[in-house]
């Protein structure tokens, strides 16, 4: 199995137009998951909040404003790769931060080395899983009975 790709790197917690704070924000990428980013952040204070979306939209947020669900991401400037904004919600509740572009791409740079954008479908070998778990579910009921 190939490894999972890690980074690390600070973000700005955007709490409201006057006041912001910086955090770390764990990256991860998981080959098994091919599809799916994670990002867990740090807020001070809190357990730390894990998010995964999909990598597709973190790479499309890059240059243009992309998310119709719970995940929006957008370039600050539009046509500029320098920063991006990532707003998550639940419900009512929302929170903003703003990371730089640079690690961003790096990290999908970094993700696409090992299983290349557009090809996540044969890189996560969901067949294959998908057939040994029905095999073992099968197994299992049929001893049981």
């Amino acid at each position: 199995m190939r490894d999972t790709i890690q980074a690390e790197l600070m973000m700005s917690f955007l709490v409201s137009e006057e006041l912001s704070f910086r955090i770390p924000v764990e990256l991860e990428y998981e080959p098994a998951d091919p599809f799916a980013v994670r990002f867990t952040f740090h807020l001070p204070g809190d357990a730390p909040v894990t998010w995964a979306f999909a990598r597709d939209l973190l790479l499309d947020g890059l240059s243009a404003p992309t998310g119709d669900g719970d995940v929006h991401i957008a370039p600050a400037t539009p046509g500029v790769l320098s920063d991006v904004f990532i707003r998550l919600q639940v419900g009512e509740d929302r929170a903003t931060f703003r990371a730089g572009a640079a690690p961003l791409v790096a990290f999908l740079d970094r993700t696409d080395r090992i299983v290349p954008m557009g090809q996540e479908q044969s890189a996560g070998d969901f067949d294959d899983r998908l057939a040994e778990t029905l095999d073992r579910i099968l197994s299992q009921a049929r001893n049981a009975g």
